[in-house]
């Protein structure tokens, strides 16, 4: 097989998934390949996979076959490696099922180069090692990225939920260092960009050598001259810190917007879920957050029909959804992943009663994030112009609490517009610019 010369990388899931896809490409462009949107046509085709879900290792394959069909159709026979969680999960398993040329697990990907080159000598090549070693320091420097970035601080989960395979598929919790964090954040800025999203597992458990936290990595961020904009996502409740919850009343740049999910209302599934915390606990954490911003937009995450819950259960979190007043959430059917205790629990419960619940609670969700929306009427915020709109002059960005705002400009991507929002729909809203806010 020749060394391939064009690559294509596809991502799923989770936005640490999409931050590793870039990085994967970064690498392959270091090679001297040269990137391409058609999958069909690329000489590598990467699948960076997320396990999250069920079947998700069925959808693998079933990407694979239709990637090969329309390669042949066009009389091509691309390099395919399956990366990510996925690939962690399964393994050799891949080679042998699908056939494909390269596995990679989400902690070894740096070294995805010396593996095409192994596949292309025509060897199969598997790497699933999760070393102590930091993979961040064999990554090629920053290049040119958009206005908004992602930028990866922590990796792993040591929280064990019992519906979860991160702790499997991504490992122990690891923080990365802070002056390489710095770092790297410097070069986004340079590269471009002027909002940066700090990612991790349970970001907000973040802990350098010395012992600092989260908010004085936010702090030493702050200073970057060039960049407008701090968010951090996905936080654990139980690694909340009040340094965290000042910084959100103390550091301007640190937009108005947390992450904080839930998964559920009632405490007994909490607790089957080892989530570690209560309803309570939850809404009064939520309760101190509002004391240090109280503009700020919440957002969670919800799983219905975990294994035993009940019709009463399934209400509290109705009742908790309903007290807190979401600006945006996500909520999914319990999927059971091989390998995790809940896959085993007693007390399923029927498909037809899950998509129900799930209606209901999306209901719920939809409902709040509308009044959220239309709480914001009439305001005046800074919107980060990210790509154009349909219609001619228009273009799309996001508030400070991330929602999508459209309006007619003449500003370029990566803009800060200082807009009145003058009107409010239930998924985005619209604004009118008043002024041009300088980088």
């Amino acid at each position: 097989m020749n060394s391939p010369r064009t690559f294509h990388v596809k991502s799923f899931g989770c936005q640490m998934n999409v931050y590793d896809g870039e990085r994967m490409g970064e690498l392959m462009t270091a090679q001297g390949m040269t990137a391409t949107d058609d999958a069909s046509s690329a000489d590598l085709v990467v699948l960076n996979t997320c396990h999250i879900r069920e079947k998700a290792t069925d959808r693998v394959y079933s990407d694979i076959g239709r990637l090969r069909k329309d390669a042949r159709a066009l009389g091509r026979e691309p390099m395919i490696a399956v990366a990510g969680c996925v690939a962690q999960a399964e393994g050799a398993e891949i080679v042998r099922r699908a056939k494909v040329d390269v596995v990679v697990g989400p902690q070894a990907y740096h070294n995805l180069p010396a593996l095409v080159a192994q596949a292309a000598a025509g060897t199969p090549a598997l790497d699933t090692d999760m070393p102590i070693a930091s993979k961040f320091g064999a990554l090629p420097a920053r290049r040119r990225v958009g206005p908004s970035a992602f930028l990866t601080v922590q990796e792993g989960c040591d929280k064990f939920c019992t519906y979860c395979v991160v702790p499997y598929t991504r490992g122990a919790e690891v923080s990365r260092p802070f002056a390489a964090i710095v770092e790297e954040a410097r070069a986004l800025v340079d590269a471009g960009a002027r909002e940066i999203t700090l990612l991790g597992q349970n970001v907000n458990g973040w802990r350098d050598a010395d012992g600092r936290g989260l908010e004085l990595l936010i702090a030493a961020l702050d200073a970057l001259p060039g960049l407008a904009r701090i968010r951090y996502m996905t936080s654990h409740p139980n690694d909340m810190t009040q340094g965290l919850i000042d910084a959100h009343r103390d550091i301007e740049k640190l937009m108005p917007f947390l992450h904080l999910p839930v998964q559920a209302g009632s405490d007994r599934v909490l607790k089957a879920m080892n989530r570690a915390h209560t309803a309570d606990g939850y809404l009064r954490l939520l309760d101190k957050v509002r004391a240090s911003r109280p503009d700020i937009a919440l957002s969670g995450d919800f799983i219905v029909g975990f294994p035993g819950e009940t019709e009463a259960e399934f209400s509290e979190t109705l009742k908790l959804v309903e007290a807190v007043g979401y600006a945006q959430a996500f909520s999914f059917k319990y999927s059971p992943r091989p390998g995790t205790p809940a896959a085993d629990m007693a007390g399923a419960v029927p498909a037809e009663v899950m998509d129900e619940r799930l209606q209901r609670l999306q209901a719920a969700i939809n409902r709040d994030q509308a009044a959220f929306n239309a709480a914001t009427l009439g305001r005046r915020c800074s919107v980060l112009i990210d790509r154009k709109g349909k219609l001619a002059g228009q273009m799309l960005g996001k508030s400070p609490w991330l929602q999508s705002v459209h309006l007619i400009t003449d500003a370029a991507v990566g803009d800060l517009v200082e807009v009145d929002i003058v009107r409010a729909d239930p998924n985005s809203l619209a604004g009118q610019e008043r002024v041009r806010v300088a980088a």
